[in-house]
């Protein structure tokens, strides 16, 4: 009888035992499954037309003087604009109702060399540093939520060769693709919605002819107006965004400038 009880004891052990026991395999397949699932409803990145804009039709921006002096090893630039019909530092009407990244420091001027990041300025004077070299310098108005005043006279456009070296000019009579936003770091409410835009110059865009290719995050997208676009479902962290100006057949268009790429980050 006590051999037996000692059996019973046993069998009820080892099978307290295997019940408790994690099956590896099953929490294995759950966990796969997660993940899978989780790819699975991660947003896709769309690009939209952004909403129209506040136009400013008879807006100007003029160069009155450009000074080059040199300090040391480099050269220190500092362009003199006229601005008309324009307010410089006023904050666009609609601004608080774009959903977008808003300056607080209202309108200003994108001010870009050779297509670089463009500085924003506040005033009509624009300070620079620059080596010697021969460069392309793109000035236009921008609205205080960044996005570019498309208007005929709002852009300044000019080559110009600093320090003593051989000159060297594009041709700006040429299409040229020059890209502004989206740029640097965004963060909260400003990740959920971040505006694309460019600034053409001797081109024009459409559904049958040339395009703005632009590839986010390894998706491409053919735009077909110049205009803002808005970009969401992009992830935190670095995206790439990269723009292209291609012809009907979809290749590259000839030019120092018609193919840029950039990295933002965003972060909670």
């Amino acid at each position: 009888m006590k051999s037996l009880n000692n059996l019973t004891l046993s069998l009820i052990t080892g099978i307290l035992i295997f019940a408790c026991t994690p099956k590896q395999g099953s929490n294995q397949g759950r966990a796969a499954e997660k993940t899978v699932n989780s790819e699975e409803t991660a947003p896709d990145i769309t690009l939209t037309k952004a909403p129209a804009s506040p136009e400013y039709p008879r807006a100007t921006l003029t160069k009155n003087d450009l000074s080059i002096e040199q300090i040391d090893s480099f050269y220190a630039l500092n362009y003199s604009f006229d601005v008309q019909n324009y307010e410089l530092g006023a904050q666009t009407a609609d601004a608080a109702t774009r959903g977008i990244a808003n300056s607080g420091k209202g309108q200003h001027i994108h001010y870009i060399v050779n297509n670089g990041p463009y500085a924003a300025h506040y005033m009509a004077e624009v300070p620079d540093q620059l080596k010697a070299g021969n460069y392309v310098v793109l000035a236009f108005l921008s609205r205080s939520y960044h996005e570019s005043v498309k208007s005929e006279g709002a852009y300044f456009i000019e080559n110009i060769t600093v320090g003593d070296v051989e000159p060297s000019e594009a041709d700006l009579t040429a299409p040229h693709l020059f890209y502004s936003r989206p740029k640097g770091a965004y963060s909260g409410a400003d990740t959920e919605k971040v505006m694309l835009d460019f600034y053409l110059l001797n081109e024009t865009i459409s559904p049958g002819g040339n395009k703005v290719k632009a590839t986010i995050n390894g998706s491409e997208f053919m735009i077909e107006e110049w205009a803002p676009h808005y970009i969401e479902g992009m992830p935190m962290g670095e995206n790439t965004i990269k723009l292209e100006l291609i012809d009907i057949e979809g290749n590259l268009i000839k030019g120092p400038f018609n193919t840029v790429e950039r990295i933002i980050t965003l972060s909670e």
